[in-house]
């Protein structure tokens, strides 16, 4: 059985697609097929129902997939061993990301890891936090980052860095030339704000609530470039972490007002499956990110 076959088999299972799949793994979507096809004539049952879409598992599949993916993970950990010998950093490295992490900053991360690290196969995705969570917890993700990261059950994280919160507004908005204001300011406000199921907006709500501030939410969105489009057309204002809006600022068509009296941070950190340490990779991807944010 070709491992390269087995891989192919469990990403076009965790895509729910062949093309998804093939393109994840940098293949054509004829060769994913062809590598499913393989696998179901050598056990000689269908393991993908083809017919539903998204594509399915069969009752066959549910059982090899289970098994290739512990497979999948013995086989990793034994070349990270062996990697860690020869001290050379290799494999796949396969991180999820809440949208709000800093676009740009990840991209130039992902750049210098990538020419650090040439043998690491590195993807990277941004999906909303309960997805973050699944893939990780369902082994579709290496690590997770998301804010406020949680810790117990089947999770483990390691703490990155706190994002200051602060108020900001339209360029033309009539507290656009203040650079400090006690959060009293907002009371009353249309506020352009997270969906409610978000951890960051149970916060917001919360350290509105002690400041005995009350908002007009207009608008709700699940991740911080919406917020911050609703915010420059003159919809409201919102309160966003500062790194978030770093580009818009210096663009002119945003701008930030801190908070007086408070001390309001959003924290940002990278999870991972409690019985599964990461790869040395792994491992290299998070020193990176903290010395580019300068986090010891």
């Amino acid at each position: 059985m070709h491992l390269r076959n087995v891989e192919l088999f469990c990403e076009v299972v965790s895509c729910s697609s062949f093309s998804k799949a093939a393109q994840a793994r940098r293949v054509s979507q004829s060769a994913a097929s062809q590598a499913v096809q393989l696998l179901e004539d050598r056990v000689g049952a269908v393991l993908i129902d083809r017919t539903q879409r998204p594509l399915s598992l069969t009752p066959a599949g549910e059982i090899y997939y289970d098994g290739c993916r512990r497979l999948l993970d013995s086989f990793r950990q034994i070349e990270d061993q062996v990697s860690e010998i020869s001290d050379r950093v290799a494999g796949r490295l396969r991180v999820s990301a809440i949208y709000s992490v800093g676009l740009l900053e990840m991209s130039d991360s992902v750049n210098c890891f990538r020419a650090r690290f040439p043998d690491v196969e590195l993807s990277l995705d941004y999906v909303h936090p309960d997805e973050v969570y699944r893939r990780v917890e369902e082994d579709e993700a290496d690590l997770g980052i998301v804010s406020f990261p949680r810790s117990g059950g089947e999770f483990t994280a390691i703490r990155w860095q706190e994002q200051q919160m602060q108020l900001v507004v339209a360029a033309d908005h009539k507290l656009a030339g203040r650079r400090h204001s006690r959060v009293s300011v907002v009371a009353g406000e249309p506020f352009v704000g997270f969906c409610r199921d978000l951890t960051i907006r149970r916060k917001i709500d919360h350290w509105l609530k002690e400041e005995q501030v009350v908002v007009q939410v207009v608008h709700e969105f699940d991740n911080c470039e919406n917020i911050k489009r609703a915010v420059e057309i003159g919809s409201g204002v919102s309160i966003l972490p500062a790194p978030t809006v770093q580009g818009e600022i210096e663009q002119g068509t945003l701008a930030a007002v801190k908070f007086d009296g408070v001390d309001w941070c959003r924290p940002l950190g990278f999870i991972h499956r409690r019985n599964r340490l990461p790869t040395t990779a792994g491992e290299k991807f998070i020193e990176l990110l903290k010395e580019a944010t300068h986090v010891v």
